[in-house]
């Protein structure tokens, strides 16, 4: 497990921004900004204009260095809590993270790194944004949301009164505010402060609260949407379910007026032909069982496979399909040849829909076979797939296309009913091809007495 986390080039992205995070003071500091110029100026000539755009852009220089190992920590909580299924390392990691930072830039660095008011209520806002998201928030939204609650808190290193409580420790916020106490602009400043730090921070809370919600509401929709297709399926299930069950009447009727027949006759060709009424009953029946119940399971030939495919599909008059059968026909496979060609047929509708509107439109049916079993296939030269999408398709609701996405969901059932295995190989732009690899142990050579 965790040599499969450190593979993962997103992990890497938030340990880099929490280096990053450390490295800033190194070549981020006062100088480079200027600030420590609008100091002296402060000192030497003081003013109400110098003194609010020194507090400005200490405010500004403290949010950009604290931003990556702020962010990299909370980003990094989350994903690893989400990986590894442990809800409790979204706030662990910062609250764990955040202050080792502090310490090791202490060591190197000659200015003491203050950790104090805004730190603490900044690690305190992670583990409060942690539970009104609820795991709701993507991680682009909940970076968004916190840089404006960095931004806000971060003001309250300039509010006067708030200094014995540990807010504004540092060389600079604290020559700020003598220089605000000598001009008599203790006041004006901290009320500015205090207002800025109320904007954004009620900003980002409402904007959490809204955005939360509305992750909620879309979220809701969903599964409201695959609730709608899964019941219609059902409900459509159920009518072919009892309309299936009522063919045994009338199937059970013709078989015993065949049989009446073969007794009452000793004309040969009569005796030939209620062999073959006999022999097209029992398919049927056969073919109503496999209906009727899942677990049902029949030996089929590859060829009689396909042949049931292309009676049931292989329409679309735009398209060309290809067939490109390297196992044997005679070779048998242990299905429930019903749900199976269902599930091929899905398939190819997905193919279809892939291709539509290519000027060379192909959907390819494929058979193999070696010593790990037969592989049935179903190729397309359509838009292909990402590694992303790929992840997404077998989600119960996930589609690209307006309806709700069944589909590959039901392909993904009857393959496991099989105790089979899916494959699938796309690249974006080159087309998509699925394998259903039926085991060995659910393959044979046709059996001339069977």
């Amino acid at each position: 497990m965790t040599q499969t986390l450190l593979n993962k080039k997103s992990i890497w992205i938030k340990i880099g921004l929490i280096v990053i995070g450390i490295t800033m003071p190194l070549w981020l500091g006062a100088e480079e900004v200027r600030l420590t110029s609008l100091v002296e100026k402060l000192e030497t000539n003081p003013n109400g204009n110098t003194l609010m755009m020194t507090a400005f852009l200490l405010v500004m220089l403290n949010t950009v260095r604290a931003l990556p190992h702020y962010l990299g920590a909370l980003l990094l909580g989350d994903e690893l809590g989400y990986r590894l299924q442990r809800p409790w390392l979204k706030i662990f990691i910062p609250i764990a993270i955040v202050p080792l930072v502090y310490a090791i830039i202490n060591f190197y660095n000659p200015l003491d790194y203050y950790f104090g008011g805004p730190a603490l209520l900044l690690v305190a806002s992670i583990v409060v944004l942690q539970r009104i998201a609820k795991g709701r928030l993507r991680p682009v939204i909940k970076s968004f949301v916190f840089t404006q609650l960095l931004f806000g808190i971060q003001w309250l290193d300039t509010v006067i009164f708030l200094t014995p409580y540990g807010f504004g420790g540092g060389p600079i916020s604290t020559k700020v505010k003598e220089v605000a106490v000598s001009l008599g602009f203790e006041t004006t400043l901290s009320f500015y402060s205090l207002v800025l730090c109320s904007i954004f921070v009620g900003n980002a809370i409402v904007l959490a609260v809204y955005l939360t919600v509305s992750e909620q509401k879309w979220t809701m929709s969903q599964d409201l949407t695959i609730a709608r297709g899964e019941m219609i399926e059902s409900r459509s299930g159920r009518e072919a379910m009892h309309l299936v069950h009522d063919l045994k009447t009338p199937l059970a009727l013709i078989e015993g007026l065949n049989s009446l027949i073969q007794m009452k006759t000793n004309d040969k060709e009569i005796q030939d032909y209620t062999e073959k009424i006999s022999d097209s009953i029992q398919s049927t029946s056969n073919m109503v069982s496999e209906i009727l119940y899942d677990e049902r399971k029949n030996w089929c030939t590859l060829k009689r496979l396909i042949e049931y495919v292309r009676a049931n599909k292989l329409s679309y008059a735009a398209i060309t399909f290809d067939f490109q059968l390297n196992a044997q026909e005679e070779t048998e496979v242990y299905i429930n040849k019903i749900r199976m060609t269902r599930a091929l047929i899905n398939l190819i509708d997905n193919a279809c829909d892939t291709v539509d509107g290519h000027p060379d439109a192909h959907v390819t049916i494929h058979t193999k076979e070696n010593e790990d079993g037969v592989f049935l296939g179903i190729e397309d030269n359509g838009r292909g797939m990402t590694t992303k999408e790929q992840k997404h398709i077998w989600n119960p609701g996930y589609s690209t296309k307006s309806h709700p996405g069944v589909g590959l969901t039901f392909v993904k059932n009857v393959v496991e009913e099989h105790d089979a295995t899916l494959h699938i190989d796309s690249q974006k732009g080159n087309g998509t091809i699925f394998w259903i690899q039926l085991p060995k142990e659910s393959v044979r050579l046709e059996n001339p007495n069977h």
